[in-house]
């Protein structure tokens, strides 16, 4: 399965095919001599040139999420990303693609039901760290969204996206005719309770109109269902659920946690929405 996901990869610098090599140190290796060294953690920079200009998650949020998530608290989701990721893996030779895997449990939760060739792409080496940890068998690699994808055309065939930035030209570019993307996204109202303790944003209305108008272009939206999570966290809990998302960037978290001292358990509802986005399918 490893080889699958390898030959789906494409050389950042020169487009053509990556091959990984398993020397005294891993890496991938193209034709005109272009070569990315594994780090020591397991996982793949592939980043070049300046790199990306954008906030990468610190090694305290990827902590925040890994334990939050390795609780069990987003279970219900990520059963749910998997029941709508397995139906597109039925190739012997399936490629999953998860964009902006972070620590990699949602990823994990697929693999454990249906084994599979996998790539994870995300921005932050802590979280990348984390990642490879847990998926040891997937090709883990530091990425830029927001760039053209290190991947070759049509080589994909599903593309998960959890509360992360979406490509939906790339992610067309590189699905097999027919493949899915599914994205998940936060609906109004999701932890509300904690966004007014925390600072943290709140979901503007219309989020899942703005999201099909952005992926209409490329895809048709085949389905898309609601999932409810009613929570009730401890301090700690509450802490990494603040400190794990874009509020990390501003939060400190010693100074949420004295905040929260004394209020007992937050009882809040995660509301998710699940969108499944499809390509064309192939010409008769």
């Amino acid at each position: 399965m490893l080889s699958d996901a390898v030959s789906a990869l494409r050389c950042p610098i020169c487009q053509d095919g990556l091959a990984l090599e398993n020397g005294p140190r891993r890496a991938l290796r193209c034709p005109a001599g272009h070569s990315f060294d594994a780090a020591k953690q397991g996982y793949f920079n592939l980043l070049t040139g300046k790199g990306t200009a954008f906030e990468a998650d610190s090694a305290a949020m990827a902590a925040a999420r890994h334990d939050f998530l390795s609780a069990g608290h987003y279970a219900a989701l990520a059963r749910a990303v998997g029941d709508l990721a397995v139906p597109g893996m039925l190739r012997s030779d399936a490629v999953l693609l998860d964009s902006g895997t972070g620590t990699g449990n949602y990823l994990r939760a697929i693999l454990d039901r249906s084994p599979a060739a996998s790539i994870g792409l995300d921005i932050s080496k802590f979280a990348l760290r984390r990642a490879a940890r847990l998926n040891p068998d997937t090709l883990n690699l530091v990425w830029d969204v927001w760039r053209p994808l290190p991947l070759g055309t049509g080589r994909i065939d599903v593309v998960t996206v959890v509360f992360a930035p979406r490509n939906p030209g790339e992610f067309a570019r590189v699905l097999r005719p027919g493949g899915r993307a599914i994205v998940v996204t936060p609906r109004p109202g999701h932890l509300a309770e904690i966004a007014g303790l925390a600072g943290m944003l709140r979901i503007e209305e219309g989020k899942d109109e703005r999201l099909a108008e952005s992926m209409g272009s490329h895809f048709t939206l085949s389905g898309q269902e609601s999932l409810d999570i009613p929570l009730r966290l401890d301090e700690a809990e509450t802490a990494d659920l603040a400190f794990m998302g874009p509020a990390g960037h501003h939060l400190d978290r010693q100074e949420l946690l004295a905040s929260l001292a004394g209020r007992g358990p937050v009882e809040t509802t995660a509301r998710f929405s699940l969108s499944v986005f499809t390509t064309p399918p192939a010409a008769s």
